[in-house]
């Protein structure tokens, strides 16, 4: 494959894209399918039995107008039918995680701005505030990434590892500890504190938040009766979450990016010349400047030569 042209490496990668999109799509509607009319044909029972006990007392046609005020309501975030802690709706630990989610790109779509006001000043804090928030989390991530690589350098120097190796030594443990702190962690606790979601829903609303998916079908706390101090807490603890975790998901995401097999790869489809030892070098260069900040004695002691 080496010897392929540029577009046809292009052409290749995006049909792998659309296969991947394709089979996405073919294995989500043979799961979703069949529950999805499932639940349709309740509602449409459910509605008949309504409007069979029910229907002499309204007029025609005021059942359905309701209940599309209702979820045109719902849609953003206003109806909150019998619970008093959640019916207060912008309130300022749920407008800062509106504002959060904005600025993480996460868009949970629980909530939304009702006024022609609303909309424009999210365009214009989504425009300004975006590119502040790349800022801030590429000099943390200029800060933080060193400070990771310690241990790693560490363990390189006291079992002497090939760079190569030390590498994915270093993206291993910290994929590992972003998925057991940011992951595996809060999802035990939301699965604990929140009794109406499996554990695998809870992995899946942590996953979906770091990945910046958000699509908003769970959120903590929804749909139940909290006491107001709780409710807060809980929308100033997912503020936390979501900022923290992105950060740590970046940083795990730059490293494995930086491997050598991973940078080969994109010097594949991304240029027609051969992949140099510079191209494959370079997240080694940076691991032997790691090892290198280590004090002196921490190396090991030279050979001394044989008589």
């Amino acid at each position: 494959m080496g010897g392929l042209r540029p577009w046809a490496r292009y052409g290749l990668l995006v049909v792998a894209h659309l296969l991947a999109l394709g089979l996405g799509a073919v294995v989500l509607q043979t799961l979703e399918g069949p529950p999805a009319l499932r639940l349709q044909a309740k509602l449409r029972a459910e509605l008949a039995t309504f409007r069979a006990d029910y229907g002499a007392c309204l007029p025609p046609g005021a059942l359905e107008e309701l209940l599309g005020t209702a979820l045109a309501a719902q849609a953003h975030g206003v109806s909150r039918l019998g619970n008093g802690s959640e019916a207060r709706n912008w309130d300022l630990p749920s407008a800062l995680l509106f504002t959060a989610s904005i600025l993480t790109t996460t868009g949970y779509g629980h909530m939304g701005p009702l006024s022609a006001g609303g909309k424009a000043f999210c365009v214009v804090y989504a425009v300004l505030g975006l590119p502040a928030s790349l800022a801030l989390v590429a000099t943390l991530r200029h800060c933080l990434l060193p400070l990771f690589s310690r241990p790693v350098a560490w363990v390189a120097v006291r079992w002497p590892l090939a760079p190569a190796r030390a590498a994915l030594l270093q993206a291993a443990g910290l994929g590992l500890l972003v998925a057991g702190t940011f992951v595996l962690l809060p999802a035990l606790v939301l699965w604990g504190m929140q009794g109406d979601c499996s554990l695998l829903e809870a992995v899946y609303f942590c996953f979906g938040s770091l990945s910046t998916i958000g699509l908003g079908d769970l959120l903590p706390g929804r749909g139940r009766d909290l006491h107001p101090v709780l409710y807060y807490l809980g929308q100033i603890a997912l503020l936390g979450y979501l900022l923290l975790g992105l950060l740590a998901m970046l940083l795990a995401v730059e490293t494995f990016s930086e491997l050598p097999q991973v940078r080969a790869m994109v010097k594949f489809f991304g240029s027609s010349g051969p992949v140099t030892a510079e191209d494959q070098g370079v997240i080694l260069g940076q691991d032997e400047l790691a090892l290198s900040t280590l004090p002196p004695s921490t190396t090991a002691p030279e050979q001394a030569p044989a008589c």
